[in-house]
């Protein structure tokens, strides 16, 4: 793995990591030629629940005074065009959840709101992608946000978006599922770094999925989901059974 920044439809190879000053090593690539991986492997995704009234209230609850904070692991991480993998022995419903994710750049804590641009390398794609029957049997969400495969992010990082009034879509097979904008988030994304830098310490590469809109769900194997964020690009993967 080795990263690279794009530019039109070439790939412009950087030294070892995409955080400070980059160094490029005068290698240069057709975008055609390389496969996009997971444009970050995070030490930790933290998710952010019910931060779009209407998801909240789709869900059977009112929006939440606070963020909603829970954590996805690493190992749930896959890139675009890469396999969602449904447990079929473990779980009957497994919904996705398309979400803009904010791409942390620096070591960071209480970091306050005023503050928050300067901790951000960029944003990318996401899918929380859930077991939805195991979310509501188990009372938290560890088991059921956090299956290998349950976190597409890509296609890669833009760092150059104004995130705060972006179109958000998520498709299941080309049909509209969701379909809103970051307009909308109850607590916008300096309120989030604040909030949740206040509890952990932000490693660079750390994800923030910043929640979903309603319109939230089932996949089914054999399925093609894309989540489209404006400004930033289009993560797609495919269902098929867990071996």
């Amino acid at each position: 793995m080795s990263f690279g920044v794009i530019e039109e439809d070439s790939v412009a190879a950087i030294a070892a990591h995409p955080f400070g000053e980059l160094h490029f090593t005068g290698e240069r690539f057709a975008l055609a030629d390389v496969r996009l991986l997971a444009p970050i492997l995070p030490s930790k995704v933290i998710g952010i629940g019910k931060n779009y009234a209407d998801h909240a209230r789709e869900m059977g609850g009112e929006p939440p005074a606070e963020p909603v904070v829970f954590i996805k692991p690493s190992t749930a991480v896959i890139g675009p065009g890469e396999a969602i993998a449904y447990p079929e022995k473990l779980t009957e419903r497994v919904d996705h959840e398309g979400e803009l994710a904010v791409v942390i750049g620096r070591m960071c804590r209480e970091v306050p709101a005023a503050r928050a641009a300067e901790v951000i390398l960029g944003y990318t794609c996401g899918n929380d992608v859930t077991a939805r029957d195991l979310q509501n049997r188990d009372g938290q969400w560890s088991r059921a946000k956090g299956f290998d495969t349950f976190c597409p992010l890509g296609p890669w990082i833009e760092t150059s978006a104004d995130p705060s009034d972006l179109a958000i879509t998520t498709m299941v097979n080309g049909e509209v599922r969701q379909d809103s904008r970051t307009s909308l988030l109850l607590h916008d994304i300096p309120t989030l770094i604040e909030y949740v830098s206040q509890v952990m310490t932000l490693l660079p590469g750390d994800v923030i999925l910043t929640g979903t809109p309603s319109g939230v769900g089932p996949l089914e194997v054999g399925d093609e989901v894309s989540v489209t964020v404006e400004s930033i690009g289009t993560l797609t993967n495919r269902v098929v059974a867990r071996d």
